[in-house]
């Protein structure tokens, strides 16, 4: 799908329906059977909650939700995503290797980092902290040398 299309799915419930379609060409599977794949590939979800999610009866899910989504239908569990978050995430990634590559961060240790790397709110309060640093030591009067 091209961006911009009016035929590309956007809310969470447009989004499995199409997977639905186009990743079971020979017909949908029940969300009992749907539910077993998340299984059987690690994942978790009930066949009543995703029944609520496919019908467009919840809308705010957790990543982790998401997470089992992409598992059943073997995608990456971003595409399930409101798009802002997902723009959100891609420019404070942008920002921080931008910064990086500048210079300005430098040393960090990944510990703890999940594989999608770190969270938007986390790059953001990292830059902020990159940021502070940077004009504290631009403002701070050189140290005579002796």
């Amino acid at each position: 799908m091209s961006a911009g299309r009016k035929d590309e799915p956007r809310t969470l419930q447009e989004k499995i329906n199409y997977l639905l379609k186009e990743s079971f060409p020979d017909g949908a599977p029940s969300d009992r059977e749907f539910c077993r794949i998340v299984e059987a590939r690690g994942g978790a979800l009930s066949h009543s909650y995703f029944g609520k999610l496919r019908k467009g009866q919840l809308t705010e899910v957790r990543d982790e939700t998401l997470q089992a989504l992409g598992m059943g239908f073997d995608c990456d569990w971003r595409f399930f995503k409101p798009e802002s978050q997902v723009e959100a995430e891609v420019a404070a990634g942008l920002r921080f290797l931008a910064d990086k590559r500048a210079g300005g961060i430098s040393g960090i240790a990944g510990r703890g980092v999940a594989e999608e790397g770190l969270s938007p709110d986390l790059l953001d309060f990292a830059l902020d902290l990159v940021e502070k640093a940077r004009q504290e030591t631009q403002e701070r009067p050189a140290e005579p040398q002796t």
